[in-house]
């Protein structure tokens, strides 16, 4: 079974430390037993934070040299100010160097750095600690617009609710798509929100009145079967093109037509779930026109085939 070492440092973020530890559970086999060993190591009664509320303590029957048996090494955030204990950088490197997977959420990437992992990868964390980060190890590629980067044997993750699309991006990879989604299933979330989303949107009071926007959303929503274009959109919105453009993406953080894509591929879904309908009529109630087409897209963006997911998800 493949083992995850949750590393415990003083000042874990007690969310963070949280998110690998019901993921990585929740992931069965086909049979229904585990995926995964998840342990939570910490040498001692660890001092945890949930934000401004009280610190508390945690403990744990594993230590952090325990973390050299495993398969993954996940590091939680923490102060990212804060320079972790000695021996704790030299467990992550040699648990580099045994071959292990190692990865951070969040703020964990300081801890990451400090030890020598990230030089000359492309790496990522919370957007708000993005420049601190990349000003103290220069070495470092820090891409504060994704959620997550796979950089093969090490793997970061931006701010908190990140860290779940990290981690069920692991169990993709361990276990497949079917598995991943139906964890993402029994956490309420989406099964997939690709690395390169955007991990931060700026709110900025708009310029246009939102109901007009918003009753084109709606509009769109309705003719999901019929090929739309950003000129429809525009022509509806009563907008230019450029200015739908910016005012779509102030209100949604992405364009019309992927925003579009969004939100066919989960009419798709639903139909999938829910009825019996043959993949050409999925596809065409969806905007897609053909079932290639379709297909393409839901792999891309899903993870897996249309008939795959009705497999796994047949009400």
């Amino acid at each position: 079974m493949h083992v995850i070492a949750v590393l415990a440092l003083d000042g874990v973020s007690a969310f963070d430390l949280a998110i690998p530890c019901q993921v990585f559970t929740l992931a069965t086999h086909a049979d229904g037993s585990p995926a995964y060993d998840v342990r939570v190591c910490a040498d001692r009664a660890v001092a945890a934070s949930a934000g401004p509320a009280q610190p508390f303590t945690l403990s744990s029957p594993y230590r952090w040299d325990d973390a050299l048996e495993a398969d993954t090494v996940i590091v939680p955030g923490g102060p990212a100010e804060v320079a972790p204990h000695p021996r704790a950088l030299r467990l992550l490197r040699d648990a580099a160097d045994a071959g292990k997977r190692i990865a951070s959420i969040c703020t964990g990437a300081f801890v990451l750095a400090r030890a020598g992992l990230l030089d000359g990868r492309r790496v990522t964390t919370h957007w708000r600690f993005a420049d601190a980060l990349a000003g103290e190890f220069p070495a470092t590629q820090v891409d504060p617009s994704v959620l997550f980067v796979d950089d093969g044997q090490v793997l970061t993750s931006a701010g908190i609710a990140a860290g779940l699309d990290l981690c069920l991006h692991m169990v993709r990879r361990d276990h497949g798509a079917a598995v991943a989604a139906d964890v993402a299933r029994m956490m309420v979330m989406a099964p997939q929100r690709t690395g390169g989303q955007a991990q931060f949107i700026e709110y900025r009071a708009p310029e246009y009145d939102s109901a007009d926007l918003g009753a084109t959303m709606q509009w769109m929503r309705d003719k999901l079967a019929e090929p739309l274009t950003v000129a429809d959109i525009a022509a509806h919105a009563m907008m230019s093109k450029r200015s739908l453009a910016r005012h779509f993406r102030a209100q949604t953080g992405t364009t019309p037509l992927r925003w579009l894509l969004d939100h066919r591929l989960q009419r798709a879904r639903e139909l999938l779930e829910s009825t019996e309908l043959p993949m050409r009529r999925v596809a065409e109630a969806t905007g897609f026109g053909s079932v290639e087409t379709f297909r393409h897209h839901f792999a891309r963006h899903v993870g897996t085939t249309p008939s795959a997911y009705r497999t796994a998800f047949r009400m």
